[in-house]
């Protein structure tokens, strides 16, 4: 068996200190999924390097979406967006001639 040393797997555990998650705040079995319920209200917890904490709370998807992801709220510029160039791909079957 290979087993990485502690070091490796301690700095992997600390790097993501700080991360957060969204969780959907359903009762019983139903459906966690957040595209499933995206009106249900959100716990927001915060990894601390050992367990999740409570760190706030969402009215619903999109507050938690941008409390999770507050960078991407701004619409990317024109030039940062690619520029697809001509071609038609190796994928793509040549048109058909009827």
């Amino acid at each position: 068996m290979d087993d990485e040393p502690l070091s490796q797997w301690a700095e992997r555990r600390d790097a993501r200190i700080g991360q957060l998650r969204a969780v959907p705040l359903v009762t019983g079995d139903g459906p966690r999924a957040s595209h499933l319920n995206p009106d249900v209200p959100r716990a927001i917890q915060r990894w601390n390097g050992h367990l999740w904490e409570p760190h706030g709370f969402a009215a619903n998807l999109a507050e938690a979406r941008r409390m999770l992801f507050p960078q991407a709220g701004t619409a990317p510029t024109p030039e940062a967006t690619p520029k697809l160039g001509p071609g038609t791909g190796r994928h793509r079957k040549p048109p058909t001639s009827s």
